[in-house]
């Protein structure tokens, strides 16, 4: 706070250091004297220097009270009035206009000048007008032809921008000493072989009215983008650096090398900082000082590499984010104002760095296949990437990525000549909690053809994890593509599933001392009544299901498996087949959960066709010592272990695979 009000107080004691004087000398009686030290330069062109770049972070940080800029409108928003100094801060042209080349110019005279000389810039510019425009002569009949888009421009300048840019001087002239006239124009007059000859009674105007020897104010003219000879009007510049022949003061500022936007018309941030930059050492050289560089952030250069390949999340029409063949991952995000963008994925986070266009990039550490949420974060504030799919997750919506396998994941894929079924989304109102629910219930291919209409099916009730709703078996697991590859292939019989949010989208408040033990378990809890009163009976009532225990099963991954376990071992006259994946279930004693159901194998293994427990081998999730403890048990129970991979969805996506196939096979169907 203390830094910006200093700042405050400096730039408000430059200002009115020319204000002051000025009224000092008023009531002595005096001729007001300008400030030999106050060097002022006249801007001028089209939308190169109106700035068409939005400006970046470090455009914004104010270069101090020695860089002032008259400005040539009005603009509220900022408290500035024109024709009244103030800080030099973009935009310098219109209060929508972005940088410009002006503004880098400033920063370069001050860093280059001594410390008693201060730099003011009056700016008028207007996006697409010819030289013309700029033509006492040719305004008034230039501002009735004007294109509809320019007149608004105009009439920002009382249809003469000319004149407005000579009134203000005057006005300047009071304060301090103009020193040049930067021009950054061309475009609209390419191939016009005139125009230099043009250019040259705008700088002659501007000299006499304003009573300038062009031996003391040179002009300096900027060149067009470039864009590696790709520039939509390249040609121009021929006649740029040919100014001087017609201009014997005209200074040419090279433009090769500075960045530009997409439509190779106008140059992004970091090009509007190169030019400004080359256009204030030209100037000091003249002034007769060596010229410094202001510091520049310089974008730490992302190289994209040519295997890299735009993810299968990725929303189309954007370029990013891309994975590459080692299965790193790159990301970019226009974010022009951020200070500071940081990747968060995979429990890493990254500082994503400015790419000079607006925009900022990542590339991660070789990723593991599978799929990944992440988050870009601003601010402290996390935020879903623009250009990637959403999904639930995290306890709220998310961005994500997946990182591909090679053909041994085609499993989850869509596969053609086969049949497909559907996932349909379905409202039901429960009684029990007194609300509209929502689930996803995917039907097998054929399930509405005409021979099957009489066909009922068995019925799986799959639930996600913690933080995550009803759309993520679909959306992460690819749990249809999974069913429909199986079915076809004669693994699994064809079957519903229903797919719910489980109450389980918040997160479990642990410290609250809310219970999670096996069968008592307050998280989530809301939801068992439901399936068993609400869910149930609706699927059964709407969908052509096999209604009894033997044709229902449940599964659920993490939390899910908890419920599991919960829903199924506390209503075994529903249910006959179980399944956790990752299931998060802790600490379970054998000997008394569940009303010591598994003390009582024999019964159990006769009422329970299937019992599978599975996770990562990463996850250190006690699976395989639960596994082992129902076994020892005497309660049969089968083990899978997806190799290499954590508590993640390509884990649940092969614990799907290798659960389905044991369902609903004891010939009863």
């Amino acid at each position: 706070m203390r830094k910006i009000m200093k700042r405050v107080l400096l730039v408000a004691l430059a200002l009115l250091s020319v204000v002051g004087m000025q009224a000092d000398s008023r009531k002595k009686g005096k001729v007001v004297q300008p400030d030999e030290n106050f060097y002022i330069f006249l801007c001028f062109g089209q939308s190169n220097m109106e700035g068409a770049a939005r400006p970046e972070a470090q455009d914004l940080v104010s270069p101090g009270p020695r860089f002032l800029l008259m400005p040539a409108v009005d603009d509220p928003q900022r408290g500035r009035k024109m024709g009244e100094w103030c800080e030099a801060v973009p935009p310098l042209c219109r209060p929508n206009n972005g940088l410009t080349p002006a503004d880098w110019f400033g920063r370069t005279l001050v860093k280059s000048l001594p410390e008693n000389i201060r730099v003011g810039v009056i700016h008028v510019a207007i996006g697409g007008i010819k030289i013309e425009g700029f033509m006492p002569e040719e305004i008034p009949e230039y501002v009735k032809t004007a294109p509809s888009w320019m007149k608004g421009m105009l009439e920002a300048y009382g249809n003469n921008p000319y004149e407005r840019l000579v009134t203000l001087a005057r006005k300047a002239q009071k304060d301090g000493v103009i020193k040049g006239v930067l021009m950054h124009q061309g475009e609209s007059n390419t191939g016009d072989p005139e125009w230099a000859n043009k250019v040259q009674k705008v700088y002659d105007r501007l000299l006499g009215d304003l009573k300038l020897k062009p031996e003391e104010v040179p002009l300096l003219a900027g060149e067009v983008v470039q864009a590696d000879g790709k520039g939509q009007c390249i040609a121009m510049n021929k006649q740029i650096q040919e100014l001087s022949q017609t201009i014997h003061t005209a200074q040419v500022i090279s433009s090769t090398g500075c960045t530009n936007l997409a439509d190779r018309l106008h140059f992004d941030a970091a090009g509007y900082r190169e030019l400004g930059c080359r256009y204030g050492e030209t100037m000091a050289r003249l002034l007769g000082y060596d010229p410094i560089r202001p510091h520049i952030d310089m974008p730490k250069r992302i190289e994209v590499p040519a295997d890299a390949v735009i993810a299968e999340t990725t929303v189309p029409g954007n370029e990013f984010p891309k994975v590459d063949k080692d299965r790193r991952a790159y990301f970019r995000v226009e974010a022009p104002e951020a200070r500071k963008v940081v990747l968060d994925i995979c429990n890493k986070k990254y500082d994503m760095q400015p790419d000079g266009k607006g925009g900022w990039m990542a590339v991660t550490d070789p990723l593991v296949v599978g799929f990944h949420y992440y988050f870009l974060n601003i601010g402290g504030v996390n935020f879903i990437d623009p250009a990637t799919e959403t999904f639930f997750g995290c306890n709220r919506e998310a961005g994500g990525i997946e990182i591909p396998e090679g053909p041994e994941g085609d499993y989850y894929r869509p596969q053609k000549g086969i049949a497909h079924g559907q996932v349909r989304s379905i409202y039901y109102y429960a009684e029990s909690t007194q609300e509209w629910r929502h689930a996803m219930v995917y039907t097998p291919a054929g399930y509405d053809e005409k021979k099957n209409i009489k066909k009922r099916y068995p019925v799986l009730y799959l639930q996600h994890g913690m933080g995550e709703d009803e759309t993520g078996w679909s959306k992460q697991g690819h749990m249809q593509h999974i069913m429909d590859n199986t079915i076809a292939a004669g693994e699994v019989v064809p079957m519903i599933v229903v797919m719910e949010s489980g109450d389980i989208k918040a997160p479990f408040n642990f410290a609250g001392g809310g219970s999670n033990r096996q069968g008592v378990s307050d998280y989530g809890a809301s939801f068992y009544k439901v399936m068993i009163n609400d869910l149930i009976p609706y699927i059964d009532s709407n969908f052509r299901t096999l209604t009894d225990r033997d044709h229902r099963a449940m599964a659920g991954l993490s939390w899910g498996g908890h419920q599991t376990f919960d829903l199924v071992l506390n209503n075994m006259d529903k249910f006959s087949y179980m399944g956790a994946f990752s299931g998060a279930i802790f600490g379970m004693d054998v000997k008394t959960a569940y009303d010591g159901v598994f003390t009582r194998p024999d019964e159990f293994n006769k009422k329970m066709h299937y019992v599978f427990v599975s996770a990562g081998s990463e996850e250190n999730f006690g699976t395989e010592q639960l596994a082992k403890s129902l076994n020892d048990a005497g309660i049969k129970t089968d083990l899978y272990i997806s190799p290499g991979t954590h508590h993640e969805w390509l884990t649940w996506r092969r614990c799907f695979r290798q659960f389905i196939p044991h369902l609903f096979k004891r010939g009863d169907n």
